[in-house]
């Protein structure tokens, strides 16, 4: 007569647990930058196999954010406000606005950027100081390159607000 034995083990906790070189793997983060970001706080280990932290899977979808974050502008303190005390994002919303808006004009002077030097390869004129849309384009870079902030003079206006010229005194 055969004697069998029933054994159980408990999997459920160590297959919802991603060891850090797991993660790493899934994430793209190098685990140098895990272990940094646990320092910051950013991130949590719940547990240890030998020396090996281990974490949830939700981690996963947080290191996206802060990836997302960084991408953004947004430094490591700020990213790490945007997660509550239990890891999960608490996104500010008029922050993520604000930054949107930011994004949207740094946008717009990298177009110009790239409409400026598209158009000083494509140039035909024997200089590109001789061509009047050269000289427009950079006219409006040195106008957009210091936004004026509302009671602080430009320290580039060499003219008087609201009169025409150039500013800097260059020539035509």
């Amino acid at each position: 007569m055969a004697t069998t034995m029933q054994l159980q083990v408990n999997l459920r906790s160590s297959m919802d647990l991603l060891d850090i070189g797991v993660l790493s793997q899934h994430s793209g983060v190098p685990a140098s930058t895990l272990r940094y970001y646990e320092e910051l706080g950013l991130i949590k280990s719940c547990a240890r196999h030998g020396l090996r932290r281990q974490y949830a899977e939700q981690t996963l979808t947080q290191l996206t954010l802060i990836s997302l974050g960084k991408a953004a502008g947004f430094s490591l303190v700020e990213i790490k406000g945007m997660f509550g005390e239990d890891g999960q994002p608490d996104l500010p919303r008029s922050t993520l606005q604000e930054r949107a808006d930011s994004l949207d004009r740094q946008i717009h002077r990298l177009a110009a950027l790239r409409d400026t030097l598209r158009h000083v390869a494509e140039c035909s004129a024997p200089s590109h100081m001789q061509c009047p849309r050269f000289q427009s384009l950079l006219r409006v870079a040195q106008r957009d390159a210091a936004p004026e902030h509302p009671g602080r003079k430009s320290r580039l206006r060499k003219t008087p607000p609201g009169s025409r010229g150039g500013q800097g005194g260059g020539h035509k």
